[in-house]
């Protein structure tokens, strides 16, 4: 069983910078292929970016160029680096692991979750 614990979450005005952290637990995380979604109030949880266990990344249109996910496999950590924020940011953000598994966006496909980290922004 793997628990995944996120951080870093704010209220910040648009154009800002906050960095999201997600610890995982267990001796197998570097096998883990990792992302990231979101979930704003009445829509549904949908995909931001995804990290393989060889570091292959993936993003969803519309943070391409503003949010780079990352992993440090010694720390059992995934991040992501959201930079000038919109207040279409906002949302719970939730990190996500898949054992012995690609990238991949479907929400479907990760069999573990955290328990999401507010993100505001402010206009």
């Amino acid at each position: 069983q793997v628990q995944l614990s996120e951080s870093g979450g704010g209220l910040v005005q648009a154009g800002a910078s906050l960095r999201l952290s997600c610890a995982a637990s267990g001796r197998t995380f570097s096998s883990y292929a990792m992302g990231w979604f979101r979930q704003a109030p009445g829509k549904a949880r949908e995909f931001v970016a995804a990290i393989s266990s060889g570091g292959g990344t993936y993003y969803t249109e519309s943070v391409k160029g503003r949010f780079t996910i990352s992993r440090d496999n010694a720390k059992n950590t995934v991040y992501l680096q959201m930079n000038n924020l919109k207040p279409d940011d906002t949302a719970v953000y939730y990190c996500a692991g898949r054992p012995n598994g690609g990238q991949t966006t479907v929400r479907g496909l990760y069999d573990y979750w955290g328990q999401g980290t507010q993100v505001t922004v402010s206009s």
